[in-house]
């Protein structure tokens, strides 16, 4: 079936200030070629400031440029969440893997908040799961209980702990991992969140919960249990890589921390385990405490 389509919309910087559209087209957005980018100019999906364009204009500072992608048929995701916790003002759920937050990456429709808003129409969530990560999504219900939250969400008033599936035995059984996450190049979509020295402050606990020895084929696997302190882009992932225990079957990242540089996955690609097991936090407006947890996914060993 086929979605509504979407109006993709950005604003010319002075980065960019002087390029021809196409040349802007095809050097920032990567998944179409110059080729493929002006079939969609001649078809007319393309507007700058708000008139059809036709590929050979300057861009210049502060222009509008949108590109109307028509509508398309998305990848099957999931379309069922399990409900947690639910009140006038938030509602927590499961997000089960293969389910996108939100729309992005292809996806529009087949994303838990289309799902949730069917039901909850003013539910928007206080914080997003990878495509692939399972486990608790926070939704406020309220302007007020959102404000509470963002407010809270990455500071000591808001407990998050994760259960993750990494790549080689620990050798240590705790660790505080400060490594700065930062934008770096991606072949594929041009810049991607990854461990880079000149990135921002990033904070995870990451403790031991079990190793398994490998075998002469296997260098063998340490689940961790993972409290985060700052709330960058996919920063377990980055910060588990980044001391050489990527996620078990993680596409995108390497022991550094960076983009693999052979077959790189996209952010969205699954095959690695990563689960929102527990959420603690102060109720936004009866000051109660929440106390949320997620069963973890079946067929992972994840023990407590």
């Amino acid at each position: 079936m086929l979605n509504r389509g979407y109006a993709f919309t950005t604003i010319i910087s002075s980065k960019y200030h002087g390029q021809t559209l196409l040349a802007h087209l095809a050097s920032l957005y990567l998944h179409s070629t110059p080729q493929a980018w002006q079939q969609k100019l001649n078809d007319g999906e393309v507007t700058l400031n708000c008139v059809t364009a036709t590929g050979g204009e300057t861009v210049t500072l502060g222009q509008t440029l949108v590109w109307n992608r028509p509508p398309w048929v998305e990848p099957d995701s999931p379309q069922h969440f399990e409900v947690l916790f639910e009140d006038s003002q938030l509602l927590a759920v499961n997000k089960p893997s293969g389910l996108p937050t939100l729309p992005g990456g292809g996806f529009m429709e087949n994303t838990l908040l289309r799902l949730v808003q069917k039901q909850n129409p003013s539910a928007n969530p206080v914080h997003r799961l990878g495509r692939a990560t399972t486990g608790i999504v926070l939704f406020a219900k309220t302007q007020q209980a959102a404000s509470i939250l963002f407010a809270n969400w990455n500071t000591p008033k808001v407990q998050k702990i994760y259960r993750a599936l990494a790549q080689n035995i620990a050798q240590q059984d705790y660790y505080e991992i400060l490594t700065p996450i930062g934008l770096v190049p991606h072949p594929l979509i041009g810049s991607v969140w990854a461990a880079s020295p000149g990135g921002k402050p990033s904070k995870s606990l990451a403790r031991v919960i079990c190793r398994s020895i490998g075998t002469t084929t296997d260098v063998g696997t340490t689940i961790f249990e993972v409290s985060l302190n700052s709330g960058r882009p996919h920063q377990i992932r980055i910060h588990l890589a980044s001391i050489g225990h990527p996620l078990a079957g993680d596409p995108l990242y390497g022991i550094t921390g960076q983009p693999l540089e052979n077959l790189p996955g996209l952010p969205g690609d699954g095959g690695y385990f990563l689960h929102a097991h527990y959420l603690k936090f102060q109720h936004p407006l009866t000051g109660g405490q929440i106390n949320l947890e997620a069963a973890l996914p079946s067929g992972l060993s994840f023990p407590r």
